[in-house]
């Protein structure tokens, strides 16, 4: 009796100690909302640099700006704010798993959609023809190139995830609200140090083939379930001692908790890679399109080129050196051809 009511006071006292929000539930990831001033500050003010350059770039008679570029920047944009001040941020320092989704939205799909605006192309666009030579200088400066290796690029993603979770990181960005904001910051950074180079819209200090890109990305798949099989198999609660303080009296127990973030950051990551490897083909697709079409017009420029000068020689156009069909010439087939 006595220590069925002293379980009883424990949970009283536990109950009285928690100062968190309520029971997480589905709704909560659009009804519950908080302010992280930075995080809204910053979104404001890049987006409305975006806007405002992608009206000088219109205005000066350049390029024409693809629509679907600025979508995916603002949508980036809408992304980050979602995730920092919606239900996901309300909850990220009180569960494991809301933390773990937190993170593959901010490592890997905001500067994705961040990265797929060009803002670097804009920003070149938009300046002054001094201040785009400045930019370009140092997008091919010795530290920019050593920042886009794809070794060094790559580690930038592959890295933090891991060092997030096993070192004293992943308690000071639950513990403390300036750890917190700095971690919102930091995952969006780190990850477009990791797209800028991959897809190679934007101006890079060091670029390579494509097909390097994917095998990256096969690797980081790997990586990424790695990681989600050791927090679920590897017997270590993170931050165990933070979340146990924390004394939350309703959801999943502690290791329940981690597992399903462990899944969670298993499979997410493995699913947000395949808009990455879209992307990417198709970003192979028109480059590769691209090239084909500037190896036609500088044929078909050799072709008039010649054609010119064979007709103010009065030779016939298609004896001009290179420009004869070969199969006239071929013994075996010339005959069919009247050769």
């Amino acid at each position: 009796m006595n220590g069925a009511a002293g379980g009883a006071v424990d949970g009283v006292a536990t109950t009285l100690a928690y100062s968190g929000p309520p029971p997480w539930h589905w709704s909560a990831l659009a009804t519950s909302w908080t302010a992280e001033p930075l995080v809204l500050a910053l979104s404001v003010l890049l987006g409305a640099w975006y806007l405002a350059a992608v009206r000088t770039v219109h205005r000066s008679g350049g390029e024409r700006w693809q629509p679907s570029r600025t979508a995916a920047f603002l949508g980036g944009l809408l992304l980050w704010i979602w995730c920092t001040c919606s239900g996901l941020g309300v909850y990220d320092r009180i569960l494991f798993t809301d933390r773990a989704v937190q993170v593959v939205l901010l490592l890997m799909v905001v500067p994705l959609l961040l990265a797929l605006g060009a803002p670097v192309s804009l920003l070149v666009g938009a300046a002054s023809p001094a201040r785009r030579e400045r930019i370009l200088r140092a997008l091919r400066s010795r530290p920019s190139k050593v920042l886009m290796f794809p070794a060094v690029s790559t580690a930038l993603l592959m890295a933090p995830p891991w060092l997030l979770y096993f070192t004293p990181w992943y308690e000071e960005s639950v513990s403390s609200a300036f750890g917190n904001v700095l971690l919102h910051l930091a995952l969006v950074l780190l990850g477009l140090a990791y797209f800028w180079p991959r897809l190679q819209i934007d101006p890079v200090g060091h670029e390579y083939p494509h097909l390097l890109g994917l095998f990256i990305t096969f690797a980081e798949v790997n990586f990424d379930a790695g990681l989600g099989i050791v927090l679920i198999y590897g017997g270590h609660l993170v931050a165990e001692h933070y979340y146990v303080a924390l004394g939350r009296p309703w959801g999943p127990s502690l290791v329940q908790d981690q597992t399903w973030g462990g899944n969670a950051f298993w499979v997410l990551g493995d699913l947000v890679g395949l808009p990455f490897l879209a992307a990417l083909v198709r970003r192979m697709v028109v480059q590769g399109r691209e090239e084909i079409k500037a190896v036609d017009a500088e044929l078909d420029a050799r072709f008039e080129a010649a054609a010119a000068e064979a007709r103010a020689q009065g030779r016939p156009e298609e004896e001009e050196a290179g420009m004869r069909p070969w199969w006239l010439d071929d013994p075996n087939l010339k005959h069919r051809y009247g050769g």
